[in-house]
């Protein structure tokens, strides 16, 4: 199985996983539920890792594959006036990771990440592990500690 620096940041931590690899579809409208259905997971417990910008500083932001930002709720979650997504090519240079692989773990630069406060009260979520076609299954509270992050309402 590969090793990312996702899976490897989480290792250092003595963070346990699960590891779900699935046949990633580049062409799929939406990845997350792609991923989500691939693995007969609920979409509300398979999260997408979305990149944004808050002020004009980057932020990272973990919610269900079948939600949707309100960049109003992220403007505010991260104490700002204003958000909007990060453009693709700048996300992989941040992150160090492609698009439809972001992992909020192990990213090149660690930033300011916040996870849907609804999916931190399930027992277990899926997120990407940093590669195309591999998600990983950890406990909310690790993955906020492991990504010094914090829960708020995120959603639309």
């Amino acid at each position: 199985m590969a090793s990312t620096p996702g899976l490897r940041a989480l290792d250092v931590l003595g963070i346990a996983v699960t590891l779900h690899p699935y046949s990633y579809d580049a062409n799929a409208d939406r990845i997350g539920m792609a991923a989500a259905e691939a693995l007969g997971l609920d979409p509300k417990l398979t999260l997408k890792c979305l990149m944004v910008e808050v002020d004009g500083k980057p932020a990272c932001c973990v919610i269900p594959s079948d939600g949707q930002l309100s960049m109003k709720r992220v403007a505010a979650a991260f104490g700002g006036k204003a958000a909007a997504m990060m453009p693709p090519a700048k996300a992989e240079k941040l992150t160090g990771y492609h698009v439809g692989g972001i992992s909020p773990f192990g990213q090149k630069r660690q930033v300011p990440t916040a996870f849907e406060a609804g999916a931190c009260a399930a027992p277990k979520v899926w997120i990407n592990a940093g590669a195309r076609g591999l998600l990983l299954g950890i406990m909310p509270a690790d993955a906020l500690r492991a990504t010094s992050g914090k829960a708020a309402a995120l959603l639309a």
